[in-house]
Order: C-alpha cells, then sequence, then structure tokens
C-alpha cells in the first residue's frame, strides 16, 4: 500500500513575521525556513504505519521553487522512500496543488494521501479537502488519531463539539490536526543519506494540470499595536475603567 504525504516549505514557526514597508506581503528574503508543522506531523503518521507494516511505501510531494528541495530531504530523513518535486515558481493557490497531488495521487496508484490540516503560512485549509474532492475520494479531516486495517482507516477527528470517529474505506485523503503525534528527532545519519537519495523533477505540464486562477493579494498589514496597560490600586477603579470603555 502505498501513501503520499505533502509537505510545504514555510517561514519557521519560531520567526517573527515582518509585512514588507509597501505592504505587498511579508519579508522571507534572507528567513529561516522549514517544514510546514502539520506537515511534520502527517509525514511522522505516515512513518509510523509504515513501521506497523500497514503501508509499504511513502511517497513525499512538494510544490514550489528549487528550496523547495530541502524540504524534501527532510521528509526522506524522516523514513519516506521516494520525493517528487513539482517545479512551479511564484504562489501556489490550494486548487493548484490539489491539482496536482491528485495527478501524483492516480499516476502513483496511492491507497492514501495524508497532509497537514493546513499550512501556517496562508492558514487557508483547503488543499486537503479539494485533493478529495477532486479524486473522489472518502476523506478525515483534523484527524487526531488514525488507525488502520486492511481497507478501512479509523479517523478520531476533533470537531467543535469534542471527537468525532469515523471509518473510511481506502483509497482515501486524511489531515493531520496537532495531536495526532508529535513528530521525531531527526538522526544526522538518516540527514546525511536523505542528501544522496534521488528527486524526481515534474511540472505541471508534464502532470497534465492547469494551474487556478490566481487570487489577487490586494495589501498585507500588520495587526495593530497593542495599547500600554492601566495600573489600578481598587477594584472600583477597575470597573470605572472599564466602563469608559465600555466593557462593563
Amino acid at each position: 500500500m502505498k501513501a503520499i504525504v505533502s509537505v510545504k516549505r514555510v517561514v519557521d514557526y519560531n520567526v517573527r513575521i515582518q509585512v514588507k514597508p509597501d505592504g505587498s506581503g511579508v519579508v522571507t528574503d534572507g528567513v529561516k525556513h522549514s517544514m510546514n508543522p502539520f506537515d511534520e506531523i502527517a509525514m511522522e503518521e505516515a512513518v509510523r504505519l509504515k513501521e506497523k507494516g500497514k503501508i509499504t511505501e511513502i511517497i513525499a510531494v512538494t510544490m514550489g521553487g528549487a528550496k523547495n528541495e530541502e524540504t524534501l530531504r527532510t521528509a526522506l530523513a524522516f523514513g519516506a522512500t521516494k520525493a517528487i518535486h513539482i517545479k512551479e515558481e511564484g504562489e501556489i493557490q490550494p486548487l493548484t496543488a490539489a491539482r496536482a497531488f491528485a495527478a501524483v495521487f492516480k499516476k502513483e496508484g496511492a491507497s492514501l494521501f495524508i497532509a497537514g490540516k493546513q499550512a501556517i503560512d496562508d492558514d487557508a485549509n483547503q488543499t486537503g479537502q479539494m485533493l478529495a474532492a477532486l479524486l473522489d475520494l472518502p476523506q478525515a479531516t483534523f484527524a487526531g488519531k488514525v488507525s488502520i486495517e486492511g481497507n478501512v482507516a479509523t479517523v478520531v477527528r476533533e470537531v467543535d463539539a469534542g471527537l468525532e470517529t469515523l471509518e473510511i474505506d481506502l483509497p482515501a485523503v486524511i489531515t493531520a490536526d496537532l495531536r495526532l503525534n508529535e513528530p521525531r528527532y531527526l538522526k544526522l545519519p538518516d540527514i546525511m543519506k536523505a542528501k544522496r537519495i534521488p528527486i524526481e523533477a515534474v511540472t505541471l505540464a508534464d502532470l497534465g494540470v492547469t494551474a487556478a486562477a490566481a487570487v489577487k493579494v490586494i495589501k498585507t498589514t500588520p495587526p495593530p499595536s497593542r495599547s500600554k496597560g492601566v495600573m489600578v490600586k481598587t477594584v472600583d477603579e477597575l470597573v470605572a475603567a472599564l466602563k469608559a470603555k465600555g466593557l462593563a
């Protein structure tokens, strides 16, 4: 059974985001990038399923420019057995990514697609759902626990009211939530070994995919600065201050 895991290169979650002076986006040049944290969780889950003998091959796939190869190397160090780089410059829309991943899924004859529930750069939370729709496959989003027996996956997913358990037939699409697992620490020998594994490069044209219409970003602005706090000495002063702001 083959599993495909999508991995995205994003600005590292520890970096303080800065908006460009002209408001055209956020500063990415000279900023540390890493694998999207939710995609790390998805990759870890695929590796665990492989270690349990539930899947036999893990194919990591990414989409973007040349620097995305670093993200694939990280996926290979995690335990992916194959890596595919869909080369596409510029900003990539979720629908474009979903179309490309669907083409790879069909080409590889996979039974499972695992992705992070969202990427921390745009927080779109759309690609997994679009992919399932394009492939006409069952989907289980926001997965907090995954188990596979035969051709059936049992997924415990997090919803507003608590936890929901689904049984879905494979092939299927699953998106990973934060509490699905804790990704392993990568060992230096695995990192060095991953550098020697060849990466398959393809384009949208190779896959027979047309990019979706771009969404135009008009302007990016930073959140307003927090105002200074006010010290009060008594409860009465606190109530008065809240009333003055219309909060009580």
